[in-house]
């Protein structure tokens, strides 16, 4: 057998794959900025305080931020809602310690408390997740963790609150993950309700879905030309290299 010949027929061929599957792993809609992270390959975390405890507040801070620790700052985004003096409201973990507590309440006004709400985190073996406050009994393997409200997907299902008619519009912002593990980042280009989000998530197969904020939502992302620098927040999702 020649197996020069064989290669240089199994070569073209497999490239072809390679390039055909690359094509279908990207996620493409126009009302959306979308950004997909494979944490085996990126390094994404969250941040709040910098070196001197205090609220870095805006991307320009935190891309300070990282410079001096001699990292760039490659993708940023707002991480969840926020309270006057810019501390997350509900759970934030960073670097595995617990900086806000978990808040169970399940009767108050606003978003955040629309039920049931949630957290995004990621685990010490290298996971990241999503799931509703009320399931969340260990926070121990827990290295960084938001939390935030309404859930948009529940375990593949719609939030039941939503209304497809709904004519609440605002910009936003929301996380999910995908069924092969990698993040799924997602900030509206227009004004869009609850249900259209929700519907998004769960057309790309994501199980579970948290929506991060409205119309204070920002990103930075140089590559495809998008930097939102005049937002001020509290938690940052932040991926550097």
């Amino acid at each position: 057998m020649n197996y020069r010949l064989l290669l240089l027929v199994l070569i073209p061929t497999l490239l072809i794959c390679s390039c055909h599957k690359a094509q279908e792993d990207v996620i493409k809609d126009e009302r959306f900025h979308i950004k997909v992270v494979d944490l085996k390959e990126q390094k994404l975390q969250l941040y709040w305080l910098d070196n001197y405890g205090k609220p870095l507040k805006t991307f320009t801070q935190l891309k300070n931020h990282l410079d001096q620790r001699g990292d760039s700052l490659l993708y940023a985004m707002n991480a969840g809602m926020y309270l006057k003096d810019h501390s997350p409201q509900g759970l934030y973990i960073e670097n595995k310690i617990i900086l806000k507590k978990l808040d169970t309440t399940t009767v108050a006004y606003g978003n955040f408390y629309l039920q049931p709400n949630g957290v995004f985190y990621l685990t010490r073996n290298g996971r990241a997740q999503v799931a509703a406050t009320s399931k969340l009994t260990d926070l121990s393997e827990m290295t960084y963790a938001t939390q935030s409200g309404p859930m948009l997907v529940i375990d593949g299902k719609l939030h039941p609150a939503f209304n497809q008619d709904s004519k609440n519009l605002h910009i936003r912002n929301a996380v999910g993950i995908l069924p092969d593990g990698r993040i799924l980042l997602v900030q509206s280009r227009e004004k869009i309700n609850f249900y259209d989000l929700a519907l998004f998530f769960k057309k790309q197969g994501c199980k579970n879905a948290l929506y991060l904020d409205g119309f204070v939502s920002r990103i930075f992302d140089p590559e495809n030309g998008v930097e939102q620098m005049d937002g001020r927040f509290g938690v940052m999702i932040g991926i550097s290299n």
